[in-house]
């Protein structure tokens, strides 16, 4: 049996400042792409797993979460949403797209 990975790309009460794609990067591999505003469902074998997002030179730190049989793990991501982050960000990529279970 296989578990649910869901992965909803938001900014809650705020603009995104990053417009692009975001990659989708499980386990270390490319698993598609997520634009704004969108929902991205992936069916995952039971186990410990890495999630991250990328776009160009900019990337979340990997999560890392374990999926039990039928379980359903939620994330949500987004580019900056201060000019000051997005700013600081310029200088620190990793800085630039978060991620949240």
């Amino acid at each position: 049996m296989s578990s649910t990975l869901t992965l909803e790309r938001k900014a809650t009460g705020a603009m995104e400042l990053r417009r692009s794609p975001f990659e989708i990067i499980l386990d270390g591999n490319p698993a598609g792409s997520i634009d704004r505003h969108q929902t991205v469902e992936l069916q995952i074998d039971p186990g410990p797993h890495a999630l991250q997002v990328k776009t160009g030179r900019y990337s979340s730190p990997a999560r890392t979460f374990d999926a039990a049989d039928g379980m359903n793990i939620n994330f949500r991501c987004n580019g900056a949403i201060l000019w000051p982050q997005y700013v600081a960000s310029l200088f620190v990529p990793s800085i630039g797209l978060r991620l949240h279970q």
